[in-house]
């Protein structure tokens, strides 16, 4: 496959990186992500066992990267672990498959990131695919709320969505990564607030932009399974986050109020005739109601 020629400049700052790809059924996805990790001498991709051929595509696609092949579906946060043990770069990029980003941003996140080199991580500013900013940054909801428009330069942030990270590793490592009890959701939310109550900056560069598809990194041959899942794992994800950071009593408290809000919901769903919607609504209905704390 042919790529155009990176200038000298940026190619020297792909060098200092390792892109990291946590694929599940994410085949699909791997053919847009060519451009900058065919760019780069080091890629990683972690596959949770995906069913779809996700590992030999990108092993085609991308023979400069290395592929860890899982033999279950470890969970997002796992997986990315097992890559970031890998990395001997400055950097590493933690990239969605369905998240796209140019060699000229990724080069931009590596220049501000020598600007500010106390910083854990330089994010990108979130678009979705018709170029709407996706406000993917904020202040950490329970301490207190964000105001005003999104940042317009380089700011210290609370929280980036995981969607696109770039981690200085020497800063961050001491620190440690993702807690692997987190299996789907609100890991980005755990790794930012322990960072952040290590007084480590987080950084969101607005001059930067990735592309977000969100919700389309997997395309399995159950969809109405997969939506029950992601209601299941986001359910339990939000209400181990809400026991690690506000208690065991805040937790219960939010889980009889989970319970009520989708036992009323369910029913609105089922009218809709919506089938993804109400599998997700299920989901999640079990997620809470198997969360013991």
């Amino acid at each position: 496959m042919q790529t155009s020629r990176v200038p000298d400049d940026i190619t020297a700052a792909l060098a200092r990186v390792t892109p990291i790809i946590v694929t599940y059924n994410s085949a699909h996805c791997l053919p847009a992500l060519v451009p900058l990790l065919s760019a780069c001498p080091r890629v990683i991709l972690s596959d949770n066992a995906s069913g779809d051929g996700s590992a030999e595509e990108g092993r085609r696609l991308l023979p400069n990267a290395t592929i860890l092949r899982h033999p279950r579906n470890l969970g997002f946060g796992a997986a990315n672990n097992r890559a970031l043990d890998l990395v001997h770069t400055d950097f590493a990029l933690l990239l969605n498959p369905d998240c796209t980003l140019t060699s000229d941003a990724l080069a931009q996140l590596v220049a501000t990131a020598d600007q500010f080199p106390e910083a854990a991580l330089i994010a990108p500013r979130i678009v979705d695919g018709d170029g709407r900013v996706d406000l993917g940054h904020r202040w950490v909801n329970d301490l207190w709320p964000s105001k005003g428009p999104a940042a317009d330069g380089p700011a210290c942030v609370g929280f980036v969505t995981g969607a696109a990270m770039l981690i200085r590793m020497s800063v961050a490592a001491p620190h440690g990564f993702f807690d692997e009890t987190f299996f789907l959701y609100y890991e980005d939310d755990d790794l930012c607030r322990k960072w952040f109550n290590a007084r480590l900056p987080l950084i969101i560069d607005p001059g930067a932009t990735a592309t977000h598809l969100s919700r389309r990194s997997v395309k399995g041959n159950a969809p109405l399974r997969d939506e029950y899942w992601r209601g299941y794992h986001h359910a339990q994800s939000k209400l181990i986050y809400a026991a690690k950071y506000s208690g065991p009593a805040a937790a219960q408290a939010l889980r009889r109020r989970l319970i009520w809000q989708t036992a009323a919901a369910l029913p609105l769903r089922a009218l809709a005739i919506s089938p993804r919607l109400l599998a997700r609504m299920w989901g999640r209905m079990c997620g809470v109601l198997d969360w013991r704390g």
